[in-house]
């Protein structure tokens, strides 16, 4: 069935910058009904959880598994992270971080981006944690989800915005947001298979400052593209010592991630008492050659291979003996670097949009930090508009 939803709001992407920015909106008492879009099965976005369909009873957190706060002096940043551990949404994450490889750095917490300042892990999983942020403050049901959506257009026409999603539903707001920068990226032609940047078509060059900037600035934006591979450990695996907490952290150095193809492994103990796994790839030779590759079963050898010979004789981790199950994430941009979006350009009052993500700057980009932090802001300068 098409939909065809008219709101106050709507906003594109379902990642923790929609979540923060949501709740602070109704929490300000606005009346205004909103709508999340979010291509994914649930919120979260980069920081999320995989719930997986083949495999019952697991949830793995397969992006971020852990969030940090290293700007402390930022009054809004601290705040938003009391509050989030006042209401144990949050808790300190004091995982074991451990380093492999040459030239090992007694104070590697301070020199890794995942672990600088004070890191916290979500009292349930990442995805939880989003959750909780978008409805603590929606006591009276304004928010509405629409999941595995993809927003192929946009069109603003007689001051409102029509976005268009690739089935066919037809969502119409006064204000939009973007979160996720994909519409507004040249990576969206290729994705959505476009010969135009759906922001561009929307908004003409030379027709407001403020975007021309945005989508100036995001066209030198680059993105990290990554694997992630979850393994689904049978019942009898586990430590060879009797660590109990949630994660264990191991980081490769540049030497073993060349060899072996990883940055980090992240053991993550399931509320079953399994144990999972979540691999980390970034080498770009290694990742683009896998991304578009559809023999799971040739690249579950090789991961568990380099995972064996990795951990060998390691007097912490046990073997995989390859009956273990696994699935794939293939991120064809997880993680922006490059020139980062300047907090200025966050919102055209002449076309009522708005945009926020980990993607501006700030000392979070990239991470969730910045992610949070850049909803805090826009929440600040919607303020000034109600």
């Amino acid at each position: 069935m098409i939909l065809n939803k008219k709101y106050d709001l709507l906003i594109i992407g379902g990642g923790i910058s929609s979540c923060v920015f949501a709740s602070n909106y109704v929490r300000d008492k606005f009346q205004d009904k909103i709508g999340i879009i979010e291509y994914g099965r649930g919120l979260g976005g980069r920081s999320s959880t995989r719930f997986s369909k083949r495999f019952k009873g697991w949830k793995l957190d397969h992006g971020s598994p852990n969030l940090n706060l290293c700007f402390e002096k930022n009054n809004l940043l601290k705040e938003f992270f009391d509050e989030l551990l006042k209401n144990k949404f949050i808790k300190f994450d004091d995982s074991e971080l451990i380093q492999l490889g040459n030239n090992l750095k007694k104070d590697l917490r301070d020199n890794l981006d995942f672990s600088i300042g004070n890191c916290f892990l979500s009292s349930s999983s990442m995805r939880k944690l989003s959750q909780n942020i978008v409805l603590f403050n929606d006591k009276r049901n304004q928010i509405d989800f629409y999941f595995e959506t993809l927003v192929s257009d946009l069109e603003f026409k007689e001051n409102q915005w029509i976005l268009t999603s690739q089935n066919g539903d037809r969502f119409i707001s006064k204000y939009v947001i973007c979160s996720s920068n994909l519409l507004l990226h040249k990576r969206s032609m290729e994705i959505l298979n476009k010969n135009y940047i759906p922001l561009r078509k929307a908004i003409p060059k030379g027709e407001d400052e403020t975007i021309d900037k945005l989508l100036n600035i995001l066209d030198k934006q680059l993105y990290i593209p990554r694997l992630t591979f979850l393994i689904y450990t049978k019942e009898n695996y586990f430590y060879k010592d009797d660590y109990s907490k949630k994660n264990r952290y191991f980081i490769l150095k540049e030497d073993l991630e060349n060899k072996y193809k990883f940055e980090r492994v992240v053991f993550q103990l399931q509320e079953n008492n399994k144990l999972g796994i979540v691999i980390h790839s970034k080498s770009s030779e290694y990742v683009n050659d896998v991304l578009f590759q559809n023999n799971d079963n040739k690249i579950k050898e090789e991961v568990f291979i380099s995972f064996n010979q990795l951990f060998k004789a390691n007097p912490i981790i046990n073997q995989l003996t390859g009956n273990e199950d696994m699935s794939i994430m293939r991120w064809k941009a997880s993680q922006p670097f490059g020139e980062a979006v300047p907090l200025t350009l966050q919102f055209s009052r002449k076309y009522n949009i708005g945009f926020c993500g980990d993607w501006f700057e700030g000392q979070g980009f990239g991470r969730i930090e910045g992610a949070i932090w850049s909803a805090l802001k826009l929440s600040e300068k919607f303020k000034t508009l109600k």
